[in-house]
């Protein structure tokens, strides 16, 4: 006998957000990492909030939604929001129950802002590395250095001359129309007037040049692990120089280093 389409909404869910959860899920078990490290930095969240005026975001919340927009590659915080929203795998992950609202994107935005400070940063990427430590998941015989580009949020547009002699905008439009044709540019003599440091580079004569820095990653190759990165500005001395910066800061000088 066929059953009948008909669609009614319970008034009420006797199954906790808890319950909805895989016990084999892979995020229970970095969500309990997750929460033993951040038990670590209470005192840290504690310096960076006044013990007066309205009850911000709670940090450890804004870490874990952090978390989810990198694990599951979320382009931004808006769209991080409404996943957050209907997806009860990242509600629960969060910490927030099941009828609990998500903050409004602009909301949430100033809070990062605020938190995810360098060092707030780094203290959470230290903490991290001490469990793989604890479990011998790092090794200090053999690291690799490998950098990327990140594409600055600057237009190739603002890249004009330091004097500002270079010839005006062909409209008065908001994305004016700019010709470089038959003009050389370099780091040297223009500058982005959006983003003063950002450089124009490419990795190699066939590629184009953009406005952007330089990332550099540490690996320790027997496992695989980042376990130290950075930004630099975008020259072509940085990535052999950030390498040895990037060794220097681990406890043991490794023997065998591979850029």
């Amino acid at each position: 006998m066929r059953k009948t389409d008909v669609t009614q909404h319970s008034l009420y869910s006797y199954r906790t957000l808890e319950e909805r959860i895989p016990d084999a899920h892979p995020l229970r078990k970095l969500r309990v990492l997750v929460d033993a490290i951040l038990v670590n930095m209470n005192y840290d969240f504690q310096t960076l909030y006044s013990r007066r005026g309205r009850p911000s975001i709670a940090p450890e919340r804004l870490l874990r939604a952090s978390l989810i927009q990198t694990l599951f590659s979320i382009r931004s915080e808006r769209q991080l929001v409404q996943h957050i929203e209907y997806n009860l795998l990242y509600h629960w992950f969060v910490g927030m129950n099941l009828d609990e609202p998500v903050w409004n994107h602009s909301t949430f935005s100033a809070n990062c802002e605020r938190l995810f400070s360098e060092a707030m940063t780094q203290r959470f990427f230290a903490q991290v590395l001490r469990i793989a430590e604890w479990q011998s998941l790092i090794s200090d015989e053999h690291f690799t250095v490998d950098g990327t580009m990140i594409e600055a949020g600057a237009s190739v547009k603002s890249f004009t001359k330091k004097d500002g002699s270079g010839p005006p905008p062909s409209d008065n439009g908001r994305n004016a129309t700019v010709d470089f044709k038959g003009e050389k540019r370099s780091n040297e003599t223009h500058q982005s007037t959006t983003d003063p440091d950002a450089r124009l580079y490419k990795k190699g004569d066939g590629d184009k040049s953009r406005l952007c820095y330089l990332g550099h990653a540490l690996m320790e190759n027997r496992n695989g692990l980042v376990v130290d990165a950075t930004t630099t500005l975008a020259t072509g001395t940085r990535r052999a120089s950030s390498a040895w910066q990037r060794c220097a800061r681990r406890p043991r000088s490794p023997s065998q280093l591979t850029t």
